[in-house]
């Protein structure tokens, strides 16, 4: 079968249930998996961090949440590439170049923290490197939006993100168990000494970086000899940059930023935040729980979605997070109150619960708004017009969802770096709570007046 799909209309109900629901599953399952690997890697420092001092690296706190936070920054930032080259590119070309790009960081990491006297500056390069797994979620996204009819992009689009999130719960869950572990060492090298509260052990921390790439080459090669290449798609920078001039572009931007951003954030956050406030606490037999319940709940988000509105779901979605951040400032060490980690731990995943369902009701909003646009902007203008508005609709879709996931990344940059400057400044993390709390205000504002109240002007 030819890699470029010469005719796509998966509007149309004959062509979809005869060729069309089989081709989009296919490039979808394999989708997953890659863009499950990215964001394995792209989070990998989240657990990195908290066991380079007990092996001999001697970097402060600041320098360890500088870590953690830096793949945010970069991967947010190649995010706002990635979001457009799809269309340039091809869906194939493009995640098989993506997917093959995660091996510098994975094998970079393996090298590097074997040597304790590695420089700090290598150190952030390669964390720097790590964004390259943040980006491919904007093109991986985008990809699979152009696969889908509208009915079902939500649930599409909750399917390829939500699994593809649960690379952070599964990275943060298997890197303590493969760092234990000799199994590997053939190949991955001698191990190092690991001390923790006294007590001397023997760790392989190279496994968190060296353990990836074996999938990485695999599905890289799934993703050459079995997705496709749409070939209508096909748009300039110039063509796609008239979202810029979309102000439900922007709006967008900002709520996905409060739910993505804060999924994200908080994944990479979490790990040292419980260190630092329960100090007598493994981190990492619990902080894998967040990024994994919100990961599953976000194919659930653009399933209600689909059935009960977008806009709806995200609205009450917003109201709910801001009620979790009362009950993680509740729980947390504060004057002389030596805080509730069970509590704590609880709040933070009814928060992941309503980041995971607000991924999914926020994409399922876009293709929607966009749709209604560009209809009611060639609505009398002819039969060709109208015609072209569907097209017109899902590329720009296309990039919006690309461009505000670059847009929301940031939360993973953000986020750990005001836990840390307010902990910094005040000795916790209250006053970043409280931010995060009034942005969620402004969000369930925005959504009420612009989308889910009676006789908005974009009902979605």
């Amino acid at each position: 079968m030819s890699r470029v799909l010469k005719v796509w209309n998966p509007e149309c109900e004959t062509f979809w249930h005869n060729e069309g629901k089989a081709i989009a599953s296919r490039n979808l399952w394999i989708s997953i998996p890659s863009l499950f690997l990215s964001f394995a890697v792209w989070m990998v420092w989240s657990v990195v961090v908290i066991n380079l001092p007990s092996i001999g690296f001697s970097f402060d706190a600041n320098q360890l949440f500088w870590l953690a936070a830096l793949p945010g920054l970069s991967g947010a930032t190649f995010r706002i590439f990635y979001s457009f080259m799809i269309p340039i590119f091809g869906g194939r070309k493009w995640t098989t170049i993506s997917t093959a790009s995660l091996l510098i960081p994975a094998i970079g990491i393996g090298f590097a923290v074997r040597d304790p006297h590695t420089s700090y500056g290598t150190m952030l390069t390669l964390a720097l490197l790590c964004g390259f797994g943040g980006g491919n979620f904007a093109s991986s996204m985008a990809n699979i939006s152009f696969f889908f009819p509208k009915s079902q992009k939500g649930t599409a689009l909750g399917l390829n993100a939500g699994l593809g999130n649960l690379g952070v719960s599964a990275m943060q869950f298997l890197i303590p168990v493969v760092i234990s572990t000799g199994a590997f060492a053939a190949l991955s090298g001698a191990p190092q000494t690991s001390m923790v509260k006294g007590v001397a052990g023997t760790v392989w921390m190279q496994n968190a970086g060296f353990i990836w790439v074996p999938f990485i080459v695999l599905t890289t090669i799934a993703a050459w000899f079995g997705m496709h290449d749409i070939a209508e798609v096909k748009a300039s920078f110039r063509d796609q940059s008239v979202i810029f001039g979309r102000k439900h572009n922007w709006i967008m931007c900002w709520l996905y930023l409060g739910t993505f951003g804060s999924f994200i954030g908080y994944s990479a956050g979490l790990p040292l935040l419980i260190k630092s406030q329960f100090p007598t606490m493994n981190p990492t037999q619990y902080a894998f729980l967040g990024p994994l319940v919100g990961a599953l709940c976000r194919p659930l988000g653009g399933w209600i979605a689909d059935k009960l509105g977008g806009a709806r779901v995200t609205f009450w979605n917003f109201v709910a997070m801001a009620v979790a951040v009362f009950g993680v400032l509740h729980y947390l060490p504060h004057n002389g109150y030596a805080g509730n980690f069970w509590g704590f731990l609880g709040m933070f995943i009814v928060m992941f619960i309503t980041t995971g369902i607000g991924n999914g009701s926020t994409f399922r909003m876009i293709p929607v708004i966009f749709l209604t646009d560009r209809q009611r902007a060639a609505a009398g203008k002819g039969p060709q017009a109208e015609g072209q508005a569907p097209a017109e609709a899902a590329k720009e879709a296309a990039a919006v969802l690309g461009f505000s996931s670059a847009f929301a990344a940031y939360g993973a940059f953000f986020i750990p770096k005001a836990f840390g400057s307010s902990i910094s400044l005040t000795g916790g993390p209250q006053g970043a709570l409280y931010g995060f709390l009034a942005f969620y205000i402004t969000c369930i504002a925005l959504t009420w007046y612009c989308y889910s109240r009676k006789g908005s002007p974009m009902p979605c």
